[in-house]
């Protein structure tokens, strides 16, 4: 089926909000139309049962016992409806429609009333027939042609995203919330699967499948397509979990559809309430909503990293409380399989990300700490940059992550940075920010370095070598560390000095400051190089004045606050022997990881300021993946002459334009 016939049978759904406007508001209208979609859709796969399947339900009417396993057999699915009605029999008769149909729904399998229970369905069936319009909007959709051999399951995943993207566009929520452009997917899965290739095509392959935050089910579906494609006799399992009620329905559904167990598809927050707690996976992947925050689910996220450690899903760091994304990771690597002494187990995963992950966070932050244990832990295989433009909710650029516990002994200690920003074709129409798409060469062609990654960075002949870097994992590392110089300062009583010692809460809570304002006054102008000459002639001037020099730390350092000025000539300040240093002159230095910090020290700070030293208690490890960086090429300005030839051409044109509207 082409694009254009999905597209008209989902324009014909959506025809339907002719019906509902001035009853239903906008925003209202994908919950009629996703629901009715979903119901025609399991009434047009199980028609050629249907009857079958009423004479066995009448069969055992009145029995005692359950006909669910006969009733599933009779049916060819997981689901069935033990009703004679359809929906063409409930548009005939309006009179009675709000209850026939509510008796319809009522004959489906729990599965499939539980997908149509998420859409709050009967809800729904209240309102339109309270408004006049259920027979209506029920002969509308019996007009529609959903038979799987006219509409794949396939293609009826596309019609589903179609509906979504124009509800989504109706309540102002994005559609990227809820699926992947599938060109995004088809590269994303073939990259997850491809090095496993000869493994998958051996008899009796059986394969687990997980996407944490499914949506829809379109990464799910395409790597059950992709699996039997290599292997037509390979088993797919695959199971998901969703938070959005519609999406999960409309992903279960699927499911049942094509024979897979729809109970693998958990609904809730993979976070909170993990719906395959201790279970593992061959395959992972995800495309979670980029910069969502987790205050949701703060407490029972904290209370885990808390309790459990390593034991747990966060044991690694906790992301800023704005971006849940890294969460996501760590949620996906704690379900990876196991490696066992042959080499054998094991799992990959791949997630899409935006730029922060990469880099968001410095050394000691929750985000460096958790990319610090997946390079140490040797998981990251590489990152793939994709053009910006390329999903429905966002312009921004992305990023594909692909980990594994089983790295090819080639690739161990190693990372692939791929750069394929600029495969993409542009799109005859825009839907959302979406302007790119990534045609089948561009996939291909990426598939192909990815595979290639470690020859063809190590070709520089080769056309693509500017395209692929490979670094070990160390070279993501850095030392944070602090150079600190010393704090250095002249004395003096000025009238500023005054006024400070007047706001100096320290000395204004001593009984004899006003006796040290006076004495300080008889030293205005006065300046010292040393403290100690400074002490000496205020203690003088105080003592003179009648009164008595205070003693203890807040008095020295409340005073050194009023009368010190720094200066870069001044005395240096010591505490305990040691030079104190200057807050103010503090600063910070990212030292590659294995490097000598005191070399580093030597060679880049000290021939600029002698007196620097690093102060080791407060070095901190980080990691961050600068991508952009790597791949940066200096492109130099053009030359004065050639801007100053075109501004003269441009002047020129101008000055001609003048004239023509001036003669």
């Amino acid at each position: 089926m082409n694009s254009s016939k999905h597209t008209e049978l989902a324009n014909h759904a959506w025809s339907v909000a002719d019906l509902l406007r001035g009853d239903y508001k906008q925003s209202d209208y994908g919950k009629v139309i996703l629901p009715f979609t979903v119901l025609r859709r399991l009434e047009c796969v199980l028609e050629p049962t249907r009857e079958k399947v009423a004479e066995i339900a009448e069969q055992y009417k009145d029995g005692d016992i359950d006909p669910d396993r006969f009733l599933r057999r009779a049916s060819g699915h997981s689901f069935y409806n033990r009703s004679n009605l359809t929906l063409k029999k409930i548009a005939a008769d309006p009179q009675n429609a709000a209850k026939n149909l509510a008796v319809y729904v009522g004959a489906f399998s729990d599965n499939a009333r539980g997908v149509l229970d998420r859409f709050e369905f009967a809800q729904q069936i209240k309102r339109l027939d309270s408004a006049g319009l259920l027979y209506q909007v029920i002969g509308k959709f019996t007009d529609l042609d959903l038979r799987p051999e006219v509409v794949p399951n396939h293609n009826m995943g596309y019609i589903f995203e179609e509906l979504i993207r124009r509800f989504a566009e109706q309540s102002n929520e994005t559609a990227g919330e809820h699926f992947t452009p599938r060109e995004v997917i088809q590269l994303m899965v073939r990259l997850l699967v491809a090095p496993d290739g000869d493994a998958l095509q051996l008899p009796g392959a059986v394969r687990t499948v997980l996407d944490p935050a499914c949506g829809t089910g379109g990464m799910l579906s395409a790597m059950d397509d992709l699996i039997t494609e290599l292997n037509p006799d390979a088993t797919v399992e695959v199971y998901g979990q969703e938070l959005n009620p519609e999406s999960w329905a409309i992903c279960r559904s699927d499911l049942m559809i094509k024979g897979q167990d729809p109970e693998n598809i958990a609904f809730g927050n993979s976070f909170s309430d993990d719906g395959h707690a201790r279970k593992t996976f061959d395959y992972m992947l995800a495309n979670p909503p980029f910069g969502v925050e987790w205050k949701k689910v703060k407490d029972e996220v904290e209370r885990e990293h808390r309790t459990l450690g390593e034991a747990g899903r966060f044991g690694a760091g906790l992301p800023r409380i704005n971006d849940g994304s890294l969460l996501f990771l760590q949620h996906m690597i704690s379900k990876m399989k196991p490696v066992d002494v042959d080499g054998g187990g094991g799992s990959r995963l791949a997630i899409v990300f935006n730029g922060s992950p990469l880099f968001t966070g410095a050394a000691g932050s929750g985000e460096s700490e958790i990319r610090r244990w997946i390079l140490e832990n040797d998981w990251l295989e590489g990152i793939v940059a994709l053009p910006d433009q390329l999903f429905y909710n966002t312009g921004i650029s992305t990023y594909f992550w692909i980990l594994t516990n089983r790295k090819s002994p080639d690739h161990k200690g190693k990372v692939v940075l791929l750069d394929a920003r600029d495969q993409w074709q542009k799109m005859r129409k825009s839907l959302g920010d979406k302007r790119k798409q990534l045609g089948k060469e561009h996939i291909a062609t990426v598939v192909k370095l990815y595979g290639e990654a470690l020859a063809v960075a190590g070709d520089a002949e080769h056309p693509l070598h500017g395209k692929v870097k490979v670094f070990r994992n160390e070279d993501f590392g850095y030392q944070r560390i602090t150079v600190e110089r010393p704090l250095k300062l002249r004395f003096e009583v000025t009238e500023g000095t005054l006024a400070a010692l007047e706001v100096s809460k320290p000395i204004q809570k001593l009984p004899q400051a006003a006796v040290l304002a006076d004495a300080f006054k008889s030293l205005m102008g006065t300046s010292w190089g040393t403290k100690q000459e400074a002490w000496l002639a205020l203690k003088d001037a105080v003592v003179q004045a009648g009164g008595t020099w205070p003693t203890g730390a807040p008095f020295n350092k409340a005073l050194r606050e009023v009368v010190g000025v720094r200066d870069p000539e001044g005395e240096v300040q010591r505490v305990k022997g040691q030079p104190e240093p200057d807050a103010e002159l503090r600063d910070y230095e990212n030292v590659p990881l294995g490097e000598d910090v005191e070399e580093y020290l030597g060679r880049k700070v000290h021939p600029h300021v002698p007196d620097a030293w690093i102060d080791h208690s407060k070095t901190k490890i980080g990691y961050e993946i600068p991508f952009t960086r790597h791949f940066y090429v200096h492109k130099p300005p053009r030359p004065l002459a050639e801007i100053d030839s075109e501004l003269k051409a441009l002047e020129a044109e101008i000055q001609g334009l003048l004239r023509e509207v001036t003669e």
